[in-house]
């Protein structure tokens, strides 16, 4: 079960991560039993989706809807806080959607330092000789309990949102977050299957991946969530989202630096995943734009390419090479740009002279730009 963070007990301005675990909890369990009532062989599948929404994660999300909810005049206790924390179950339902079938589609083995969902399902068949296609039936039911997870997380929004009265604020932003967050990862692969030979637009490329895939995902849109729920006024919302975008694109490259360079052990994920699945990110591009201007280099560079995205790629040695650029360097600075300017953002002042965020969200919102993009896991 997630907590508050050591030393940050529930003071209001974090949410109560006891309350929200009982949300999550309590809706899988009617969610079970409805899928059981149709056939309880199909108990231990659903069981894999609630295992992987309830023992893992960070909860961001709902971290980011909590902060845009108090941002807006929303209140950290009573029947409307427990309204806002089913939209926040709602968003960890809407994750573990992302992540199951983002698993399938980047082949990951591992998620959280447990095999992923589709190959415990594999693996699971294989064992009791149920399939004649162990991986494919994996793939199968990863998809389907993906597809469960949106299924209801769409409910539970609805489940908070009415009860507020602000179904008519809120629907607009979450339709907005459900689409950019899926059309993100289509222009991830459509952008991976480009072969785009020009660092430059292969930067630019990563940048608008990162914005809409990950960005607006993670955290614009929670906080936007929580202040339309709340009603918040135009500049408390035009504040978070600026905070949001920057601090999610800074996050997203940390994740990078982490997928090439991260220790497994923290990041229950092999090193050098991304380097395998031939992800087109920033470092990668500025790594490739340095080689490139480097006429004594082009054999690194040759043998970058030729190594990313392949299966039986020899991730030490394109770790070694990506190392030995200033790309690292490069995406420290940037993350550093987009805090500083995402910090900014919280500071500016509403059309009645006050800061268009609170103090104690503005405190918080700081403390979790840290969290986000210094992080190592």
């Amino acid at each position: 079960m997630n907590r508050p963070e050591p030393g940050l007990p529930h003071t209001g301005r974090v949410i109560d991560a006891d309350r929200l675990h009982a949300v999550i909890t309590a809706e899988l369990a009617r969610r079970r039993a409805d899928v059981a009532a149709v056939d309880p062989r199909l108990v231990a599948d659903v069981e894999l989706l609630v295992e992987f929404v309830t023992d893992g994660g960070k909860r961001l999300r709902p971290q980011f809807l909590w902060c845009g909810w108090l941002a807006g005049g929303g209140a950290a206790t009573g029947p409307d806080a427990d309204a806002v924390l089913q939209v926040a179950a709602a968003l960890e339902l809407l994750q573990a959607c992302a992540l199951l079938h983002d698993d399938i589609i980047d082949r990951s083995q591992r998620r959280r330092g447990r095999p992923s969902t589709h190959r415990a399902v594999a693996k699971r068949a294989a064992d009791a000789g149920v399939a004649a296609d162990p991986e494919h039936h994996g793939v199968s039911v990863a998809i389907l309990l993906g597809d469960l997870a949106l299924a209801w997380c769409d409910d539970l929004f609805l489940a908070g949102a009415l009860p507020l009265g602000a179904a008519h604020r809120a629907a607009p932003v979450w339709r907005a977050m459900r689409t950019e967050v899926l059309a993100g990862q289509l222009l991830d692969l459509a952008v991976t299957v480009s072969a785009e030979a020009d660092p430059a637009t292969q930067e630019r490329d990563a940048m608008r991946v990162n914005r809409y895939k990950t960005a607006a995902y993670t955290i614009e849109r929670p906080l936007h969530l929580g202040a339309a729920l709340a009603g918040a006024a135009p500049a408390t919302i035009a504040a978070l989202r600026t905070y949001g975008t920057d601090i999610g694109v800074a996050f997203q490259l940390r994740d990078d630096l982490l997928g090439v360079f991260g220790d497994p052990a923290v990041t229950g994920k092999p090193a050098g995943d991304d380097l395998v699945e031939g992800k087109q990110t920033v470092l990668l591009a500025l790594a490739r734009a340095e080689l490139g201007r480097a006429p004594d280099r082009v054999g690194e560079l040759a043998d970058l390419d030729a190594g990313v995205g392949r299966a039986d790629a020899d991730t030490e040695k394109l770790t070694a090479i990506i190392a030995g650029t200033g790309a690292v360097g490069a995406v420290e600075r940037r993350i550093a740009e987009l805090v500083g300017t995402g910090l900014a953002a919280l500071s500016s002042i509403g059309p009645d002279g006050r800061s268009a965020v609170p103090d104690p969200v503005h405190e918080r919102l700081a403390d979790m730009a840290v969290a986000a993009t210094a992080r190592r896991r």
